[in-house]
């Protein structure tokens, strides 16, 4: 149990798979995750060996012990109050945290916790592929750790999946990625609105986030858009989900903050047309590696030349392959 490397998590989508490439492609022995909050299936299996379920509510004495006996603290994301409390009380622990960074978890920092601001600022290491986000908290937290590159999770990992030649005759919208407030269906729907009578199918993925919401975008996707719209409210399994990108033409994030880059990645690597906000830290990303990907103040309903939609595929390819990810990975672990 000691000396291990210590992940701590809540429970998300991205996880369960991380977990099991973690554990197919390194020594699990060397692994314990810990997830705070409750078992359930809602995102998939957890049911290997090396982890562990606990409530902060009850058993944070537990988790105290399994990160004072840890070589190496990796945060996935900082979204437990619980474990900045701990981190506060126990400074020494900041220089073996390495966190993983998210995004809602440090973008706006007027809107987060003394706390949270705290433990940001004192975070020994940062993960993150996208280096604009590091020198953003470096500028607004005064943090000093050190800067990692990986991107982490599987979910960002090229996808080799064989896409059919278009055969729908409709040009069909995916907007957004969840049912987060942040995604901005409606701004989205407004600018879309001047193309309702062309021959489109809008699709929102609403399945994951605030409920409440979704059935706001749903009514007013309704409204506009008719029997064009066409909500996802059910969760659905990767491969079921890499089958609905595939029939996806053009592909609008109206996020404003670096949000969705797992659904980008992909749509990039299968050819598609991706829209995003061109004052992000992630088009400054793209643009460095000479993607094409195009800015929301532009939507235009055509498809991607055939040209580029080739080197979109290789340029994902290459930035985003299983052996990118495992040798970035080795380094987080083992340097």
């Amino acid at each position: 149990m000691n000396n291990k490397i210590l992940h701590i998590m809540t429970l998300d989508k991205f996880l369960p798979p991380f977990i099991e490439f973690v554990n197919k492609y390194f020594n699990s022995n060397e692994h314990l995750f810990v997830v705070l909050g409750k078992n359930n299936d809602k995102f998939g299996k957890l049911d290997a060996k090396n982890i562990v379920f606990i409530d902060q509510k009850i058993k944070s004495l537990h988790l105290l012990v399994l990160m004072n006996r840890a070589r190496k603290l990796i945060l996935h994301g900082l979204w437990s109050h619980k474990l900045n409390q701990i981190l506060f009380i126990n400074p020494w622990f900041y220089k073996k945290c390495y966190w993983v960074m998210w995004g809602g978890d440090f973008y706006f920092p007027e809107k987060q916790s003394i706390l949270q601001r705290y433990t940001i600022k004192k975070m020994g290491h940062f993960i993150t592929y996208i280096k604009g986000d590091y020198e953003l908290v470096e500028k607004c937290y005064g943090s000093k750790g050190i800067y990692h590159e990986c991107f982490m999770y599987p979910s960002n990992l090229y996808k080799e999946y064989s896409v059919e030649e278009r055969k729908h005759k409709t040009i069909n919208i995916q907007v957004g990625n969840s049912a987060d407030p942040t995604n901005n269906h409606l701004e989205v729907f407004m600018r879309l609105k001047k193309h309702k009578d062309k021959d489109i199918n809008i699709f929102a993925p609403l399945s994951y986030g605030d409920k409440k919401y979704a059935k706001e975008v749903i009514r007013k996707g309704k409204e506009i858009f008719k029997d064009k719209f066409k909500p996802i409210t059910e969760f659905m399994p990767f491969e079921k989900y890499l089958y609905f990108l595939g029939k996806i033409d053009i592909a609008i994030f109206a996020h404003e903050r670096q949000q969705a880059m797992g659904n980008i990645i992909t749509l990039l690597g299968l050819g598609k047309k991706v829209y995003i906000r061109s004052d992000l830290v992630s088009w400054s990303f793209f643009k460095k590696h000479k993607l094409n990907i195009y800015d929301i103040d532009t939507i235009k309903l055509d498809n991607l030349s055939n040209e580029l939609k080739i080197f979109n595929k290789m340029k994902i390819e290459f930035l985003f392959s299983k052996e990118v990810l495992i040798m970035r990975l080795q380094k987080v672990f083992y340097e």
